[in-house]
């Protein structure tokens, strides 16, 4: 028997985008799934939608307070009963065969934590070509000044972290966060250096907001890991290459 992989995808006026990301995962090669969607208060028809979705495999959750994705998160990891859980974001796409390697690529490596390369896509989610290479490993302090990690490459092996570490904090860019402190504690994350998502960008989202990702960076350093401000900076430095470097 396969081990049960457990998605979740927080949900916030999602209608124009759900069904093609719950799509995708319905066409991944790997069977032995169930797909958590968590909704967040949504005012459109992304309730409905999901749940005329005909597969046994889909859960329609609502956590109903508007507009917070770490707590519709970590509602959907509560309720998660897979050894392994993956992360997908409800305007991203994987492609067909992203569980089946990354979860090769975890057990292969022996690894709690895996990360895959995504590229960036336009509005439709049309590949744009530009890539983002990942390392073979990354520790805490090299994650520290490289923000490599997309929340929708993700999987975690519950069985080796637990949930708790799973569960993301109420602050802004909560996934780096969670990143950070797993990886605090000693685990290092493996990637997987081959393209299998595509992050979706459109509009004047949060993450396109180059002036507020600064702001949200350097409050991590400062309130989240607590560095001094040499520490911050030589961080700071590292990350502000790497961002820029991204998305040339």
């Amino acid at each position: 028997m396969e081990d049960l992989i457990s998605i979740v995808v927080p949900v916030y006026n999602a209608e124009k985008y759900i069904r093609q990301t719950v799509d995708c995962v319905l066409r991944q090669s790997y069977k032995n799934w169930e797909l958590i969607l968590v909704d967040d208060g949504s005012s459109d028809g992304s309730v409905a939608l999901m749940k005329s979705i005909p597969d046994e495999r889909i859960r329609v959750l609502e956590y109903g307070e508007g507009g917070c994705a770490a707590l519709a998160r970590n509602m959907g990891v509560e309720a998660a009963r897979g050894r392994y859980l993956a992360f997908l974001d409800a305007d991203d796409l994987w492609l067909d065969e992203k569980l089946e390697k990354t979860l090769q690529h975890m057990k292969e490596n022996d690894a709690a934590f895996v990360f895959t390369a995504y590229e960036f896509g336009d509005r439709d989610a049309v590949g744009t070509g530009k890539v983002v290479v990942v390392p073979a490993q990354l520790s805490y302090k090299q994650a520290l000044s490289r923000t490599v990690i997309f929340t929708s490459t993700v999987m975690l092996d519950l069985e080796k972290l637990g949930k708790e570490q799973a569960m993301m904090p109420v602050v802004k860019s909560e996934d780096t966060a969670t990143w950070w402190r797993i990886l605090k504690t000693g685990v290092t994350a493996y990637g997987l250096n081959e393209n299998l998502v595509i992050y979706r960008r459109g509009g004047k989202s949060l993450s396109s907001n180059k002036l507020e990702a600064v702001r949200r960076i350097w409050k991590l350093y400062e309130m989240q890991e607590d560095l001094n401000f040499f520490e911050r900076c030589i961080c700071f430095v590292g990350w502000a290459f790497r961002a820029v470097a991204r998305r040339l």
